[in-house]
């Protein structure tokens, strides 16, 4: 089937509308009629060719939520009329190792983006930015009634990139977190750790936000553009979550941990990171990465999400207002996150 999309024709160009082929639904397949999808800075970096050659033309967009509209013979799990959502993942080996253990996102055979990826047919996957989507069953997920759609929209990346690290590295009562960054990432890192039990401090490069911060469940919030903040908060933390995409400054924050803690990076930034290797030495300190989360664990976290009435702080916008809302985002002019009104694209 053609379905209404909106694409990027080229690196660093504005998106414009087009259509695309969805394939047909096969046995183990799901039609899914887009209600929403976010916008992820990922969308952002990918158009624009930050992180390499891209597929072009591609049609962004891996925060996805809609109504089940055709099932294949196969499914079981899922049932037309069900509201469910599709992340960052839309296809793995299945059979690899991680795969066995719920990490498909680390599939040794390579996971499938949900956009400009290549899925197991040849074919190259377009993303949420469209009025329908066809999804194996197994990357389907279950979004909750008790949570507002366009508000869990954001959960399928933004959310799960948070809560992974936080339930690895072992957020929760008696636990001192930080995040660093109040943006997209930073404010459902917020919420989650919050939610979890841990105590919670926000670290931005100024108090702009901190209003905001302490309303999302931060319990002290500091400007890293201030030097005594690292003075005063050194060997305070268990774990750093480090949600911008712009290069840090890792040994000072390093610097902030106590004996045994960690700074898990979750933001991608173009450039390296450089770090001196006595910033882990002097006290056990661990630096580590994570990206998103098995389906498993992903549906895991919409669920806790809405057993705590947690969801994104967003900003509906038509399709129309996509290559604004880039700029936007670009800026940190948006508080925290955009959605897509997939109604629009029709």
């Amino acid at each position: 089937m053609r379905v209404n999309a909106y694409a990027a024709p080229a690196a660093g160009e504005p998106l414009a509308p087009t259509t695309i082929e969805r394939r047909d639904v096969g046995p183990n397949d799901v039609l899914i009629e887009i209600q929403y999808a976010g916008i992820c800075h990922s969308d952002i970096h990918t158009v624009n060719g930050d992180w390499g050659p891209q597929p072009f033309p591609v049609v962004p967009g891996h925060e996805i939520v809609g109504t089940v509209t055709e099932v294949g013979a196969d499914v079981t799990k899922h049932r037309v009329g069900d509201r469910v959502g599709v992340g960052c993942l839309v296809n793995s080996c299945g059979e690899c190792t991680n795969c066995r253990n719920g990490d498909e996102q680390y599939c040794l055979e390579g996971s499938v983006p949900t956009y400009a990826g290549t899925d197991r047919d040849g074919t190259t996957t377009q993303g949420g930015y469209s009025t329908h989507v066809v999804v194996d069953a197994d990357f389907v997920l279950s979004v909750p009634a008790a949570l507002d759609a366009a508000a869990a929209t954001p959960l399928l990346c933004a959310g799960i990139t948070t809560y992974a690290p936080l339930r690895k590295w072992g957020a929760g009562p008696g636990t001192k977190v930080a995040v660093v960054g109040l943006g997209g990432l930073g404010h459902m890192a917020v919420k989650i750790a919050h939610a979890l039990g841990a105590e919670v401090t926000v670290l931005s490069q100024s108090l702009k936000k901190q209003e905001d911060g302490l309303r999302l469940g931060a319990d002290d919030y500091y400007a890293t553009s201030d030097p005594d903040t690292f003075k005063q908060l050194r060997g305070r933390y268990d774990l750093i979550i480090n949600t911008v995409s712009a290069p840090i400054d890792a040994d000072a924050y390093l610097g902030l941990l106590a004996v045994d803690g960690t700074l898990v990076n979750v933001g991608a930034p173009p450039e390296p990171l450089s770090l001196n290797v006595f910033s882990l030495i002097g006290a056990r300190r661990s630096f580590a990465g994570s990206m998103i989360g098995g389906i498993a664990l992903t549906q895991e976290m919409l669920d806790f999400c809405a057993e705590h009435q947690i969801g994104s702080e967003v900003e509906v916008i038509p399709v129309e207002q996509v290559n604004e809302a880039y700029e936007r985002v670009l800026a940190s002019d948006v508080r925290y996150r955009f959605v897509i009104d997939a109604s629009t694209l029709s």
